[in-house]
Parts: C-alpha cells; sequence; structure tokens
C-alpha cells in the first residue's frame, strides 16, 4: 500500500492487494476501505477508477478505462473514468468497461462485460 500512496493513490484502510495484480497509472487511483483485490487483477487507469467500501474484485478481473476510435484514422485514444460502488463483487474475469457505474450492493458475473454508465 505504501507504494501505491507514494505514487498518488487513495487507500483506505484493511484493503488485501493479492499477487500480480496490475494497476497503471496510481495516481488516478481511490480504493475505500474493506477491498479485496484478487490475483493478477488489471486495472487500466488512463482517467480516474474509484473503488467503494466493501468491495471485492475477484482474480482476474480487468477494469478498464480507456479505448480507441476506430472510426478514426489516427485511432484516438479515449478515456472515460470508472466507478465501482460500496458493496460490490465484481466476479472473476469481469470486464468493467471504460465510463462504467457500477451501483452499489451489484454483483458482476464472472466473465461478464460490463459498460453501463448510469445509475439505475
Amino acid at each position: 500500500m505504501a507504494v501505491l500512496r507514494l505514487f498518488g493513490a487513495k487507500v483506505g484502510e484493511g484493503v488485501v492487494i493479492r499477487s500480480r495484480v496490475n494497476i497503471t497509472f496510481p495516481w488516478n487511483l481511490e480504493i475505500g476501505d474493506h477491498v479485496w483485490l484478487g490475483d493478477e487483477v488489471m486495472i487500466l487507469s488512463l482517467d480516474s477508477v474509484k473503488i467503494g467500501n466493501n468491495v471485492c474484485i475477484s482474480q482476474r478481473a480487468f477494469l478498464c478505462t480507456g479505448s480507441h476510435d476506430f472510426r478514426k484514422e489516427s485511432f484516438d485514444l479515449i478515456a472515460k473514468p470508472i466507478s465501482i460502488e460500496d458493496g460490490c463483487w465484481i466476479c472473476a474475469q469481469a470486464f468493467i468497461g471504460p465510463g462504467s457505474i457500477v451501483p452499489a450492493e451489484t454483483m458482476i458475473k464472472a466473465g461478464e462485460r460490463y459498460s453501463r454508465t448510469d445509475n439505475g
């Protein structure tokens, strides 16, 4: 946790980060209290990633804030924030896409792709 904080991440109390978690830009990361990040979780934090309290992100889940505009020849980067609210469980190998807001107490099933951008 100290290294993440050193690079600008905001990390709450009681956070567990398992082996081989990959966080690209820690200064864009905010983690609440009592959060568990499982083995090989990938957080591509080109934009802000906010993880609420009492959240479990299971093995090999991918939080991806970036994509590209494939319609343009220049293949421009598009980055949008991700917010995972309190009490969520992001199951193994789930994909959370750019701009996603995962409402409180939501479970994203194993292998599911989630890209909902509203709170309803």
